[in-house]
């Protein structure tokens, strides 16, 4: 059965991937063919053809077997006009403060200009982006955020779990939100072998007791209801930027990098389209809410070959939160992670802002072993929304997780609970024992736990696991569960 090819280039290299055919085994092999000549085997839905010419027309067509996958045109991006960042004055010695020189160099930046960062550590404050640029960090080459919060204001607007508000500026930052638009910001390439480093904790620490003092009188006004919150810096911390934030954007891609320590989430695409994430290695495990990729409202965002060290969810697929997500009513949707590995944090979360909802989300070929949650779907009972259509394939997992959460639930309730529907796991292997990253300790918990609400309705409904196994003590654990299809072929 044919499957949808999809393709980016560089200047130098051809980039291929392709949805997982639904009857490819677990250790399927696909060939592709370049030119009719150039072949190349993988057991992966993803292949790139490198030390290909500036501008070379490309057909490439993908196949598993003797079964065609599909085919596809594509030229290879001109040679850049290169764009050093040292002939702007910006000096990669760790310690000048760069930001003027380093924006001085992206302003320049016309289309076809590539900003290029030699070897070097660049300190520096926000950084802005407009569209079509591109963007190599050469190995070596280190982007570094200062810890400083006056080096990101002025603030813009912004959204953070959930709410739309002022926060200080991103390291990066493309595009200008608007819910009520589409993109104001398209083509832009963030490629290399180089890191993109935030200010991490020490920064996010620095802006919350900024913005406590400036929320002093406010904050004190909360009395009790400051339990509400998840902690007692949620309301100062939702101003922290993130380390890249994509807003209002479409056709951003991000490959190749380091991506590091933001002082909260690392990538963060809002009311975006069209973005790619791919072989990118996130770390930010020290970081509170240091999410690694988190797709908000926004729709066709793919990501894969990347590895995460994440202090939280490896990936967040978010929609907004009540009263004001149900309003907007954008829903994150078409959703693509595969081939990813978490060697710790949380794991890939669905939630638990999903006030405009979240559909069509597919997981394959993903490693989350060592994550304290595998793939979690949740939100709390005020929270309205949706989640549907979740599929996850040939996975390893610690467990896979469905349920209602008791934290960030301020704000006012949407008429009725979230639905939680159509979720389907296949040909995955459930270990049912997850290592809470914070204590460095292994626990044995249910492989398979799904609770709904208890309201008529709000169940959890039409769940399967087919050919699925589980570790030899895991467990199953099923709450306001309806039309749940448990199939386990062995334990091991």
């Amino acid at each position: 059965m044919p499957c949808s090819l999809y393709f980016s280039c560089t200047d130098t290299a051809l980039t291929l991937w392709w949805d997982k055919p639904e009857d490819a085994p677990q250790n399927a092999v696909y060939q592709a063919v370049l030119n009719g000549c150039r072949q190349a085997e993988t057991n992966r839905t993803h292949l790139t053809f490198s030390d290909l010419p500036p501008e070379t027309r490309c057909h490439a067509a993908v196949w598993m077997g003797d079964q065609l996958l599909g085919e596809m045109d594509a030229v290879t991006l001109p040679a850049p006009n290169r764009l050093s960042v040292a002939d702007f004055g910006a000096v990669g010695d760790g310690k000048t403060l760069n930001t003027a020189a380093l924006q001085k160099a992206l302003d320049a930046c016309s289309p076809g200009d590539e900003v290029y960062f030699p070897r070097g550590m660049y300190l520096t404050g926000a950084l802005r982006l407009r569209g079509d640029m591109r963007i190599y960090l050469e190995e070596g080459a280190v982007l570094q955020g200062t810890e400083n919060p006056e080096d990101y204001l002025p603030k813009i607007p912004s959204r953070f779990e959930g709410i739309e508000q002022e926060c200080y500026q991103s390291l990066l930052n493309l595009g200008s939100m608007d819910h009520a638009s589409g993109p104001n910001c398209r083509n832009v390439l963030i490629h290399g072998k180089g890191t993109i480093c935030g200010g991490g904790q020490p920064l996010a620490l620095r802006i919350i007791e900024r913005e406590q003092k400036l929320l002093e009188a406010y904050l004190a006004s909360l009395g009790e209801s400051i339990r509400e919150y998840e902690s007692e810096h949620t309301i100062a911390g939702r101003a922290r930027g993130r380390l890249i934030n994509l807003s209002n954007c479409e056709n951003v891609r991000i490959t190749g990098l380091t991506l590091q320590n933001g002082a909260s989430w690392n990538v963060h695409m809002l009311y975006s389209r069209n973005i790619v994430t791919d072989h990118c290695t996130f770390i930010s495990e020290n970081v509170w809410n240091g999410d690694g990729w988190d797709p908000d409202s926004s729709e066709h965002c793919t990501l894969f070959a990347c590895r995460f060290r994440t202090g939280d969810d490896s990936v967040a697929i978010k929609s907004g939160k009540n009263p004001e997500g149900n309003k907007i009513n954008r829903p994150a949707r078409h959703i693509a992670v595969f081939d990813c590995k978490s060697e710790c944090g949380l794991g890939i979360a669905i939630g638990s802002e999903i006030s405009g909802g979240v559909e069509d989300v597919r997981i394959w070929d993903c490693d989350l072993e060592h994550s304290l949650y595998g793939v979690q779907i949740k939100g709390t009972k005020k929270r309205g929304g949706y989640v549907k259509n979740v599929s996850v394939r040939d996975c390893v997992l610690s467990r896979f997780l469905v349920c209602a959460v008791k934290y960030n639930d301020d704000g006012e309730g949407a008429p009725m609970p979230p639905v939680f529907s159509g979720f389907t796991c296949s040909g995955t292997h459930l270990t049912g024992w997850a290592r809470n990253y914070w204590e460095k300790e292994n626990h044995h918990l249910p492989a398979i736990d799904l609770s709904g609400f208890d309201v008529p309705g709000y169940e959890a409904k039409e769940i399967s696991f087919i050919d699925c196994s589980m570790g030899e003590q895991a467990s199953v654990n099923l709450i306001c569960c309806e039309n749940v299809n448990i199939h386990i072929k062995s334990a091991k």
